[in-house]
């Protein structure tokens, strides 16, 4: 009942917005000088080969919480400010939330330690939101970086990758679609096979500029590496965040739309609320020895 409303709500804000003229016209364009484009920031080289891939990685995934009108990095402090957003992982994150309030809940990972929030626009589907199946995280080493020099998020870390005011084509390498864990990358979502999910693909920056834990735009302390480094400006190499949702979604893509827009307006946003001993141990157990981790939470000893 709760979502239902959501969705009235943010369908009957859609035709708001496209009525009031020139206040409409501003705040949008609010809202999109938040989500800026991540030209500046660079982009991968290519898109990430398949989630699968042979490439030293651990793996975290993380079951539906909740949906909401929130956002608490772009609208802190301000409840139903937002598009329509799914939330994974941390199950207590409301407008209100910040990196330190995270370790007061508990998480959907199967990762019990990873109480970080991770959350992208819903997709709807005639006008009613698609309850996703599960998300997963793929943390790796960015394209061609050196997987022993990659350092684990500081501490409070939060990032955006996407642009949720894209109205033409996002790099597929930033913001892309499939069908289950194929290879293929879309920048609209394909017709799947009825065995195969419609997921949202989402790489985010890999670089760090060493100081800052958020910025303005969410995006200006973190860049893409290029050609197996980092620019000087964001020196420190992290791990590359793959973030897929999937959707109980397969067949005819007519009637599909994000909250946030057009199809394609993907992005999601990230707040690093790991156990930071605990995130620490899993880049040095499998990125810095070069394997395949699998599901993180399966693996004890240090």
């Amino acid at each position: 009942m709760r979502r239902t409303a959501l969705v009235a709500v943010f369908v009957a804000s859609l035709a708001a917005c496209s009525s009031t003229g020139d206040d409409a016209a501003s705040t949008a364009t609010e809202h999109h000088h938040v989500h800026t484009d991540a030209t500046s920031l660079g982009q991968p080289d290519r898109p990430i080969a398949g989630p699968q891939g042979g490439v030293p990685q651990f793996v975290v995934e993380c079951g539906f919480s909740h949906s909401a009108m929130d956002d608490p990095i772009v609208y802190p402090g301000e409840p139903g400010a937002s598009h329509l957003h799914v939330f994974f992982g941390n199950d207590g994150v409301d407008a209100d939330s910040t990196v330190e309030s995270l370790a007061q809940h508990g998480t959907t990972c199967d990762q019990q330690l990873d109480l970080a929030a991770y959350w992208a626009p819903a997709l709807l589907r005639d006008g009613e939101m698609l309850e996703p199946v599960k998300s997963v995280a793929y943390y790796r080493a960015g394209i061609d970086v050196d997987p022993t020099t990659v350092q684990a998020f500081p501490a409070g870390l939060v990032m955006i990758a996407g642009n949720a005011g894209a109205e033409t084509e996002q790099p597929v390498s930033i913001v892309a679609w499939s069908c289950g864990t194929g290879i293929a990358r879309e920048v609209l979502p394909p017709e799947c096979g009825e065995t195969r999910n419609l997921r949202l693909l989402v790489t985010f920056p890999d670089c760090w500029d060493g100081a800052n834990l958020d910025s303005d735009d969410h995006k200006a302390h973190v860049a893409y590496s290029s050609k197996g480094a980092c620019p000087e400006s964001h020196p420190v190499p992290v791990p590359q965040l793959q973030f897929s949702v999937e959707y109980p979604h397969s067949g005819s893509t007519e009637g599909l739309m994000l909250a946030s827009g057009g199809l394609m307006s993907g992005h999601a946003d990230f707040m690093n609320g790991w156990d930071q001993e605990r995130l620490e141990r899993e880049v040095r157990l499998c990125l810095h020895r070069e394997v395949v981790c699998s599901i993180a939470s399966g693996r004890t000893g240090g």
